[in-house]
């Protein structure tokens, strides 16, 4: 087949795989796959005359870049899964052991040009992905993407550079800024098999990437529970961080702001459903948690969500990462930061509540907090209040990058709070424009906590 024109499509009981346009369908419906598990499916119906080696899926998918054995055989379970096969039945992708896989679905090759219908491909920045090691040897994967002055972003868990980003977040945010991401320990093409999860690895981690890429000083992101490292990293390294940017932020996880009997317990419940959903790969428990992530999304994108982080990380080491924000407390860390800090917070937000930003921006000395309108703690691509969050990030990176390239004095003196809708944050906010301290506390004890993070 070397020497042939590639098919149009390649179709195979009532499905369709179109290399041309990346998509795979059935029944003429368009299914969502990532990218790295379409290349498997590709490679493997490409060459299904022959059983393919382990090694040459590694060498077809990654190229040249170092990936554990279970990240390829996770992708191989997803790409059966996506065609309605599995590991028992194998009627699709047949596990051949001791020496590969081999697709044994009778395929026809489609050369005409007359195909199922065509959709807007979604144009992702190229990114280039390399490999820095931390201070405990740990191989870390970090990519950059766009142009113009840096924007580091801290790890979340559950996440793989290979995976793009929800919604506009890596197109947006690369089309004015040099981006640096990474995956986390254990996650996505970073080491997958660690045995240390302490916040003081993470922010290690991020300090490894920065010192690799050579970056001195810097405005650093953090979305949800990377916004606790970030903040942990601003406060121990206050040298390096020009300003912080915070996003569904929180300064003790679940379990550490639980007081009463009540909280305590709805916190360790939590923790029960996401051990039960990761370590019985019970997709319906873990979709509890995207559901309070993503409340807008359709249960397709559920689906695609948890598919995702299934995908970048082992379950015994999602069980690790929740545990470990669900009892982080970076309080101390916070009160140490020195730069400028914007805080970004959902009103509504069904996994990380609003009064759980409002104490982390209580304790960032000079710190902005924006409350928008909505109920999402990671923002879609259709979210009323992506505009809102965009703008205020622009703003703040705008105004801050003014400031000799994040000026090196300390922090802003006073603090403002802005609500984006007509609810009040407390009454002496929304008369003055400035939050007090009591205030703040007001705000912060009167939010009731949600069933979350």
């Amino acid at each position: 087949m070397s020497g042939e024109k590639e098919p149009v499509r390649y179709e195979f009981e009532d499905y369709s795989l179109d290399p041309a346009r990346l998509e795979l369908r059935r029944g003429g419906e368009r299914l969502h796959v990532e990218p790295q598990v379409f290349q498997v499916l590709l490679h493997l119906v490409r060459h299904r005359d022959r059983v393919v080696p382990r090694t040459e899926l590694l060498d077809s998918v990654w190229g040249d870049r170092f990936v554990s054995d279970s990240a390829l055989a996770s992708r191989v379970k997803a790409a059966r899964r996506a065609v309605g096969d599995n590991g028992t039945s194998q009627r699709v992708i047949r596990t051949m052991f001791g020496r590969g896989y081999q697709l044994v679905a009778p395929v026809r090759e489609v050369r005409d040009a007359v195909s199922v219908p065509q959709s807007e491909p979604v144009m992702w920045p190229q990114q280039g992905i390399r490999f820095c090691t931390s201070r405990d040897g740990v191989r870390l994967a970090h990519a950059l993407t766009g142009s113009g002055p840096v924007l580091v972003q801290a790890a979340r868990g559950m996440t793989s550079l290979d995976e793009g980003a929800p919604g506009h977040w890596l197109p947006r945010l690369s089309e004015r800024h040099t981006l640096v991401r990474y995956d986390a320990r254990g996650c996505g093409l970073s080491d997958r098999e660690v045995g240390r999860f302490s916040l003081d690895d993470w922010v290690d981690d991020l300090l490894a990437v920065v010192d690799a890429l050579g970056l001195e000083r810097f405005p650093l992101l953090g979305v949800s529970e990377g916004a606790a490292v970030a903040v942990a990293f601003a406060g121990r390294h206050p040298e390096r961080v020009g300003g912080l940017v915070l996003h569904g932020a929180f300064a003790r996880g679940r379990m550490a702001r639980a007081t009463t009997q009540r909280e305590k317990e709805l916190a360790a419940f939590d923790l029960d459903l996401a051990r039960m959903g990761w370590e019985h790969d019970e997709p319906g428990l873990r979709q509890v948690f995207t559901a309070r992530m993503l409340p807008r999304a359709s249960r397709e994108e559920w689906e695609r969500f948890d598919e995702a982080r299934r995908l970048a990380v082992e379950p015994e080491t999602a069980v690790h990462i929740v545990n470990l924000f669900a009892h982080v407390d970076i309080r101390a860390e916070a009160a140490a930061v020195r730069c400028p800090v914007l805080v970004v917070h959902a009103r509504d937000d069904r996994a990380v509540p609003l009064a759980a930003g409002l104490e982390l921006a209580n304790l960032l000395r000079g710190s902005t907090f924006v409350a928008m309108p909505g109920d999402s703690h990671l923002l879609a691509d259709d979210d009323p209040a992506w505009p809102v969050f965009s703008g205020e990030l622009d703003a703040f990176l705008g105004v801050a990058g003014r400031q000799a390239n994040f000026d090196r004095g300390g922090a802003v003196a006073g603090s403002a709070t802005r609500s984006m809708t007509s609810r009040p944050l407390s009454a002496q906010a929304r008369a003055t424009g400035h939050d007090s301290s009591a205030a703040r506390a007001s705000a912060v004890q009167s939010m009731p906590e949600p069933s979350g993070r």
